[in-house]
């Protein structure tokens, strides 16, 4: 059963129309909260909120987060970014705006309304890290002047500005910083890596691994996410974060590529190309800090985590229906 708060609250999700803040709002919604989506759809889909319209709890809102919003609210999810390499490439000065102007609007909206904010932080604030695997501690390996750059700097900046408001201004800050998630909604081709396995695996294309695949990632699914978010939403004032919020599980890339072909039952083959630039060796949250302050870890497998995300793929890709 959903816990229920005292008393309602009115919530603003920024890239609320995202894979994540659409479920974020679904658990808000079913907790009985009202909740304001807000987001200028660059990366966010109406259809990942279509569902939700006919609730008279929720309200979506067109908006660029790089421009100040006026709106009452009791809380704040600033989740605003884009958030997969070929979106945030696609114009890196929009994404570094994204991400600095869009924080110091929404921290000046919490300033205003005297209101907690969340920051959905990243964990390509640790680069390609020296340090496995990645405590919040770590301040990271980040080229500042490279491709991902506008991305991970941006991040960087502002967590920067957070703490400046929490120290300046002493406002209630909370702090995430999320490793690899994946789920039902993300988009098809945003070239995340699940999601490019798994819609190569489907269409019988090749399956395409970067360097010898040897490279690890962590995958969390977005219900444990959402699950971590909300608990360090309601912590006490003085827990400000950062917290790493992951699942430390560890795979190479090229076990989830055998994976995917597995769960999809597919004649794909793996071919390899050259790495991206920056593109981190080795990514392992350390989250003993979420599970001693928040009492939070993820509880849902790879395999049961796949096995749902193959069959939205399959649903969403009209030429894949009848595969």
């Amino acid at each position: 059963m959903a816990r229920l708060y005292d008393s309602r609250k009115r919530i603003l999700i920024t890239g609320g129309a995202g894979f994540l803040g659409s479920h974020l709002s679904d658990r808000l919604l079913e907790q009985g909260h009202e909740v304001i989506c807000v987001d200028n759809l660059f990366t966010g889909s109406k259809r990942n909120i279509d569902h939700l319209h006919n609730n008279p709890l929720f309200e979506f809102m067109r908006h660029d987060v790089t421009f100040p919003l006026y709106i009452e609210v009791d809380e704040i999810y600033n989740l605003a970014c884009p958030a997969s390499p070929v979106h945030y490439q696609h114009d890196p000065v929009q994404t570094t705006k994204t991400s600095v102007h869009g924080a110091i609007n929404m921290l000046g909206l919490a300033k205003r309304l005297n209101c907690k904010i969340f920051q959905a932080s990243t964990s390509e604030v640790y680069g390609d890290p020296s340090v496995h695997p990645q405590p919040e501690a770590y301040w990271g390996n980040v080229n500042p002047i490279g491709i991902r750059s506008c991305y991970d700097e941006g991040k960087r900046c502002a967590e920067t500005l957070f703490f400046d408001y929490y120290r300046q201004h002493n406002l209630q800050i909370k702090v995430a910083r999320i490793f690899n998630t994946y789920c039902p909604r993300m988009h098809h081709a945003d070239g995340r890596v699940v999601s490019n396995f798994i819609v190569q695996a489907l269409r019988g294309e090749p399956i395409t691994v970067f360097g010898e695949g040897a490279q690890t990632r962590s995958f969390c699914y977005a219900d444990d996410l959402v699950e971590g978010f909300i608990r360090l939403m309601e912590t006490a004032d003085d827990v400000t974060g950062p917290v790493n919020l992951g699942n430390p599980a560890e795979f190479t890339i090229l076990e989830l590529a055998q994976k995917v072909i597995e769960l999809t039952g597919s004649r794909s083959e793996i071919v390899y190309e050259e790495m991206p630039q920056d593109d981190p060796k080795q990514r392992q949250p350390d989250i003993s800090l979420a599970k001693s302050v928040l009492g939070w870890s993820p509880k849902i497998e790879l395999e049961q985590g796949i096995n749902r995300t193959i069959a939205y793929f399959r649903e969403l890709l009209p030429e894949l229906k009848s595969g």
